[in-house]
């Protein structure tokens, strides 16, 4: 690691991340493309002393790259389907809404996360990316492919939970949220169908759909199908995504304190 990237690693309480942002192709009185993040992301991260750096599809990959040397860790927000191509499969007739620009972003992103051995907290088409990056692949439309009984696009409030999910009960997710039962919301119509390689399913809903991987050697690479940003931001410490924040937050320090003092050894070898 280079002495340029210790100088990008802030201090404790203001330590960056990255979060992955989508494009409104019209926007504004112009009418011209613009970045789009729901602000719920920005306020859980910074109510646990984050600081967010977006990184948009308008930016180029080596943009990307140098972002994301400035900051310890990154979140995949939702948004749109992924391109279903990028698993080797054609469009189903009820594919939702897909942006070239922004998979490409988002893989590139992760690519470059991943490298550097960053926390990764992939949430609802987040979790979709990280399954896909790793080999997996999607259900591109629950209803017509796997009908159950649950409903996964809720009609409820969006800081509203409408179904449960078991844990499993040897994972990075169980230690976290300290429970085997989660109540989620719901507003998702993709979710893994065949998983990625070296990840493992960590919880699932009553009808028996993947609500969360994680990777089964990495520190914390995590996806969650559910929002938890959407009532994080006003619920108590014991809240379940709320200690899902806070352990990113811990992972995310941990990172940046050992990148610090890789930088400080390799300082005191070019003495």
């Amino acid at each position: 690691m280079s002495s340029t990237d210790g100088d990008n690693v802030r201090a404790r309480g203001s330590i960056r991340i990255a979060v992955t942002t989508t494009l409104e192709a019209v926007a504004g009185e112009h009418s011209r493309p613009a970045v789009f993040l729901y602000t719920s992301y920005i306020h859980a991260l910074e109510q646990m002393g984050l600081a967010p750096v977006l990184i948009t599809p308008a930016h180029s990959p080596a943009a990307i790259a140098s972002l994301l040397n400035a900051c310890c860790g990154i979140v995949l927000s939702g948004g749109e389907d992924v391109e279903p191509s990028r698993y080797g499969e054609k469009p189903s007739p009820a594919l939702g809404a897909t942006l070239r620009e922004r998979d490409e972003m988002e893989f590139t992103a992760l690519d470059c996360a991943l490298q550097r051995d960053m926390p990764v907290f992939g949430i609802c088409r987040g979790c979709q990316v990280l399954n896909v990056h790793f080999g997996g692949s999607l259900y591109q439309d629950i209803d017509t492919e796997r009908p159950g009984h649950l409903l996964h696009q809720q009609l409820a409030p969006w800081g509203q939970s409408t179904h449960a999910a078991t844990v499993r009960p040897d994972s990075l997710l169980r230690r976290i949220i300290g429970t085997d039962e989660l109540h989620i919301n719901s507003f998702h119509h993709q979710a893994v169908k065949e998983l990625g390689r070296d990840l493992r399913v960590v919880a699932r809903a009553d009808d028996g759909l993947v609500e969360a991987i994680e990777h089964e050697s990495r520190a914390w690479v995590l996806g969650v199908q559910w929002h938890p940003e959407r009532g994080e931001a006003a619920a108590p410490d014991t809240d379940p995504d709320r200690r899902l924040f806070a352990s990113f937050r811990d992972a995310v320090r941990q990172y940046a304190d050992e990148r610090r003092e890789q930088v400080g050894i390799e300082a005191g070898l070019a003495r």
